[in-house]
């Protein structure tokens, strides 16, 4: 992830648009590009690679991370010239129209569009100052996005910044009231009657207002004839999280995950009908496995999604106002302990001034420790030893930028003894997610979206929370699915290979690799997955040395996921495929 400041002017908030957009397409074209066909190599400070047969270069560390410091160059006429967002696109096209056989006339326009919605999140980020809840603050912290997609912040249809959790948005939600003989919904939903009073013989729905904009037509027939009526404003404003479709409801204390009929990243965003059922589902079967997990390994949490709601109004309507209820955080983490999220962390999460001592829950009005200076994050400078920036450049003028408009550090990791810091948090979340898959053939999503890090007063990971049951799969043939309806059943499950590539690329890839790399700072790695090496190794050797374990262990290359291969070919996110990368824990 990248950071980025808040308090931009719009020139500074266009430069760090410019800046992200590149790092992010020049990250895709060294992992899928460049270095599948050994066109990357190293010259003193540098990596170099080619695409389009031109020559392209960078300052880098960070390890699979890569992170960059400098403007990157591309040589031209025999010079090295700064490079551009706009160039790189075009380089891009050129190789990728050759190479795959086939050109995508959209694929300049959706990574314009992210730039350009990059920016406006920089300058929307000065109006309305961050939530005082840290972790509400740390969701809303993700403004440069997936740092290994080539759109990180394509977004389809209007208005939306009203709804960004990266310009700090919150809102009342709509709320509908639907006929009983037309309800729908499983599992436990009571909470959400204590949203708003509906008339008798209606029940409350809880809508998200862009996503009522988005169906209007559909909605106008049922509204018309009572099917559904609409009962207002909630009383409160729900504040969007990361994934900007799912929302904290304070009102009733739990998250709730929407639909929304827009392309955000790779996907439209809605709830699939087999994916209501099956987060029901999968939270009545993933209680026991969490019970044990928790058990063997202390610290360990999760967020259930026990229940939706809807209204049987045809399948599209059905799968529009369909909402799923997730637990929300503070209530599974234990007093005294703050849940972050961990790509915040990973990211340089900086918020705008001191978070607050004390942080009082929204439902109960209990007090509850809030982030300690350990666990913040401050401009550079502020914590002596905290690592710089990702990305330096300047804007015009010279003012010194980093990749958001000022040098971004890294306090929430502690300097005194960072290697501890690194060694319970890797304890905390990878031994509980190779669990889940080899003792009970569970595959776990755990990127950085997915994880919330729990720390003491001390800033130290003491619990890892896993959320999101959208990316968690049951193994083929360890899981008795006869009883589920096909097509649930279907979306369930994964095969074993299939599983394990998925543990291991978010796991390893895309969050363990970034953190390490934020706690490194500029500097190596090494250290920390060695560190990493030995804690996988004694939960390997407590295991009997399973053969995926055993192959990670002794450095098997890593999967990948192929975000720019998906944009380009204009695939569902499903069927993404994978680049080999080097595994760090090689270098052990």
């Amino acid at each position: 992830m990248t950071s980025l400041a808040l308090g931009a002017p719009a020139a500074v908030a266009t430069a760090a648009a410019e800046d992200v957009s590149l790092a992010a397409l020049l990250r895709c074209c060294v992992r899928e590009i460049a270095g599948p066909r050994g066109q990357v190599g190293h010259e003193g400070p540098y990596v170099l690679l080619r695409v389009a047969g031109t020559r392209l270069r960078v300052r880098a560390h960070g390890g699979l991370a890569l992170r960059f410091e400098g403007r990157p160059e591309w040589l031209e006429d025999g010079s090295w010239r700064p490079l551009s967002v706009d160039v790189l696109v075009r380089l891009v096209e050129t190789e990728l129209g050759t190479g795959l056989g086939e050109g995508n006339d959209e694929f300049a326009a959706q990574v314009a569009a992210s730039r350009d919605a990059i920016a406006a999140l920089v300058a929307a980020r000065q109006e309305v100052p961050p939530p005082t809840d840290p972790w509400l603050a740390s969701e809303q912290a993700l403004v440069g996005g997936h740092p290994f997609h080539p759109s990180p912040k394509a977004r389809g249809g209007a208005d939306w910044l009203r709804y960004a959790p990266e310009a700090h948005a919150s809102f009342p939600l709509r709320l509908l009231g639907v006929r009983n003989d037309v309800l729908a919904g499983e599992g436990d939903t009571g909470v959400l009657d204590e949203l708003g009073q509906a008339p008798p013989g209606y029940s409350p729905l809880p809508a998200h207002p862009w996503q009522l904009e988005l169906l209007a037509a559909d909605l106008a027939a049922p509204l018309a004839d009572g099917r559904l009526i609409d009962l207002g404003e909630s009383a409160r404003m729900a504040v969007p999280t990361s994934s900007v479709r799912t929302v904290y409801e304070p009102l009733i204390d739990r998250c709730l995950k929407f639909s929304l009929d827009v392309r955000i990243t790779n996907c439209v965003r809605k709830n699939s009908w087999y994916e209501l059922a099956g987060a029901v589902e999968l939270s009545r079967r993933l209680e026991p496995v969490f019970l044990d997990l928790a058990a063997a390994f202390p610290g360990t949490r999760w967020l259930p999604e026990p229940g939706y709601r809807s209204a049987k109004l045809g399948t599209r309507l059905l799968e529009g106002l369909g909402v799923i209820v997730r637990v929300g955080p503070w209530s599974v983490c234990r007093p005294g302990v703050t849940p972050l999220l961990s790509g915040a962390l990973a990211a340089g999460w900086q918020v705008a001034g001191d978070m607050p001592d004390t942080v009082r829950s929204p439902v109960t009005g209990a007090v509850r420790s809030g982030v300690p200076d350990v666990a913040r994050w401050r401009a550079a400078g502020a914590v002596p030893g905290v690592a710089g920036p990702p990305m330096t450049g300047t804007v015009p003028g010279g003012v010194p930028t980093g990749i958001a408009g000022v040098s971004v550090g890294l306090a929430g990791l502690p300097t005194a003894d960072p290697v501890r810091w690194w060694r319970a948090y890797v304890e905390r979340v990878a031994p509980p997610v190779l669990d889940a898959y080899v003792s009970h053939g569970v595959v776990l999503e755990p990127h950085l979206q997915n994880v919330l890090i729990g720390v003491d007063a001390d800033g130290l990971p003491v619990e890892a929370v896993f959320r999101d049951l959208e990316g968690t799969k049951l193994v083929a043939g360890r899981h008795d699915l006869s009883g589920v309806p096909d097509r649930v059943a279907e979306a369930l499950a994964y095969d074993a290979a299939s599983g394990w590539n998925r543990v291991v690329y978010c796991l390893m890839v895309n969050h363990l690799a970034e953190i390490a790399a934020s706690l490194a700072g500029t500097g190596s790695t090494r250290e920390l997955w060695a560190v990493a090496g030995d804690v996988l190794a004694k939960y390997a050797a407590s295991r009997g040395w399973p053969r995926p374990l055993s192959d990670l262990l002794s450095g098997a290359p890593l999967p990948a996921k192929a975000n720019l291969s998906v944009r380009w070919t204009r695939s569902a996110d499903r069927s993404a495929g994978y680049v080999t990368v080097a595994n760090p824990l090689a270098t052990t």
